[in-house]
């Protein structure tokens, strides 16, 4: 894509990736893809906010050759310090020696120890302004959104704030940047849960500290680092952070997910008879299979809802292998405070249900139910699970 013209002087000049698999190793992205968003500001002082990936580097700065020669820039804003947004730093410098880079102060030592480079490094204070002529950067310290040396940084004369990791999502831009021009506005706001949930969920805290940080600057465009950019409702993608930082502190909404794994068919028997009955009961419901889907996609749901419903067997003595992964990403992600209940078959012995409880203490979730059933489900097996259901659903 073209660089684009977000306010006079200031220009998107980003790059999607549809190549990578894993976005952090981790998460996947294959179809989704993701967006690297940087900026440049073309003012007496010649600005880059942000970059990309190392492998994106010749696509960056052909973007930047769009508005102006890359060896013509003075300062390169480093808001975050992770290799998706400061692969290509080294090349910058490169091409521009004398370019001074503006950072916090955690973050010097940062791009020492990534990329050897310690000539002109500044580090700035929180609130510190920095005039490039008629426009104007503000900087404003925010930690642990999601690192500990990140910040974002304000344009003060167009009221455009760019926050880096802050207010992203995963999602290559379809050919339009901006919220207002997007046909596909669900699918954004989806895999920014998604995001949130994968990347950001673990610092409820420090995202609502740094939202009351910036609840009172005039903001006319968001401007993450990775999905769309915000101006006909800048706000919105601020209030969906906020919403779900306040579900790790004040609770979720009423809801289920359930999550469930089978070896031969017994367990997924009984999904089908437990989800009856939370659709009688009139709960909303997720369904996962954990064998089949990556667990990036079950956080959303889980962190979202009050509720989680576990179906799995015992496997060799112990919890079904899948699920527990699962369970220990919940934990990593510490999403607690949840409503248990837990049901699944075993051959000849359990093992299961005793490592639920486990999980259930060490999550700080309140197990309601735990039933566990030797070999294939009866008919009236059947109407247990759906009574166990029904009667969880009524709990929430």
């Amino acid at each position: 894509m073209p660089a684009v013209n977000i306010k006079p002087g200031i220009y998107w000049i980003g790059v999607n990736d549809r190549t990578t698999d894993l976005f952090e190793g981790l998460w996947p992205i294959t179809s989704e893809g993701v967006s690297y968003n940087a900026y440049v500001i073309d003012d007496e002082k010649k600005v880059l906010v942000d970059a990309a990936k190392d492998i994106k580097s010749d696509a960056l700065l052909d973007q930047i050759a769009e508005v102006f020669d890359p060896a013509l820039l003075d300062y390169i804003v480093v808001n975050h310090m992770e290799p998706d947004h400061t692969g290509v730093l080294r090349t910058l410098r490169r091409i521009a020696p004398n370019v001074t880079f503006l950072c916090t102060s955690r973050a010097v030592k940062m791009l020492e120890s990534y990329y050897q480079l310690t000539d002109n490094v500044r580090a700035v204070e929180d609130g510190e302004s920095l005039d490039l002529g008629t426009h104007q950067l503000q900087f404003f310290v925010a930690p642990m959104v999601h690192w500990p040396e990140t910040m974002v940084t304000y344009e003060t004369t167009q009221k455009v704030l760019f926050s880096c990791d802050a207010f992203g999502g995963y999602g290559a831009l379809q050919g339009a940047i901006f919220d207002d021009q997007c046909t596909a506005l669900d699918f954004y706001e989806k895999e920014a849960l998604r995001y949130y949930a994968n990347i950001v969920a673990l610092f409820p805290k420090p995202v609502l500290k740094a939202i009351e940080k910036l609840s009172d600057i005039p903001i006319d465009v968001v401007a993450p680092s990775h999905g769309l950019l915000w101006r006909k409702n800048p706000g919105r993608i601020i209030e969906l952070y906020q919403k779900w930082a306040t579900y790790a502190l004040a609770g979720p909404e009423p809801g289920v997910t359930l999550l469930y794994g089978t070896m031969y068919g017994n367990t997924e028997k009984m999904v089908d008879a437990v989800a009856s009955g939370v659709a009688r009961a009139g709960m909303p419901l997720n369904i996962f299979d954990v064998r089949h889907i990556n667990v990036s996609y079950i956080l959303p749901s889980v962190y979202t809802r009050s509720g989680v419903l576990i179906g799995a067997p015992t496997y060799e003595g112990e919890l079904f292998p899948l699920m527990a992964h699962v369970l220990d990403m919940l934990n990593r992600k510490r999403i607690q405070n949840r409503k248990l209940a837990y049901f699944g078959s075993f051959g000849w012995s359990g093992g299961a249900r005793r490592e639920i409880t486990q999980w259930a203490e060490k999550l700080k979730w309140e197990l309601v139910e735990a039933w566990e059933y030797p070999g294939g489900s009866t008919y009236q097996d059947l109407l247990k699970g759906e009574e166990l259901g029904y009667n969880f659903a009524r709990s929430l």
